[in-house]
């Protein structure tokens, strides 16, 4: 019985490791094709580290992050670090996590729904301090 219990609970959490791995490669390659599984078609980015506040839908944000040079492309030292996950039921989610884009060390709060059979993330909001 403890087996199936553990199982259960640890099926999603994997999923939202495999999800916030696509997350990471996909901002170290600047990859919207691998980003477009990440998040919702209807997901939110914020950050209100400098003002003004910083609020786009997903397709002004991919056009970001497809002009951008990827991280990779530079030799950039990957800082990936998944520091939370919970769990509020069955399809709803948290990642706390960190990573490094150029001169930007991120500090990401990543919310996921379970829809479509999968794991999203529906919002992701985040705070960068710069690197020395």
């Amino acid at each position: 019985m403890t087996q199936s219990i553990h199982h259960s609970m640890q099926a999603p959490y994997d999923a939202i490791i495999a999800v916030l791995q696509d997350y990471f490669d996909g901002l170290y390659h600047s990859d919207t094709t691998r980003l477009r599984r990440v998040f919702h078609a209807n997901a939110t980015y914020s950050c209100a580290t400098e003002a003004p506040l910083v609020h786009m839908d997903m397709p002004t944000y991919f056009a970001i992050v497809d002009k951008r040079p990827a991280p990779a492309s530079r030799g950039e030292k990957r800082r990936d670090r998944i520091a939370a996950i919970q769990f509020a039921g069955a399809v709803t989610a948290f990642a706390h996590v960190e990573c490094a884009i150029g001169p930007r060390f991120c500090t990401d709060f990543l919310t996921f729904i379970h829809v479509e059979n999968r794991w999203q993330v529906i919002a992701k909001v985040f705070h960068y301090d710069l690197i020395s």
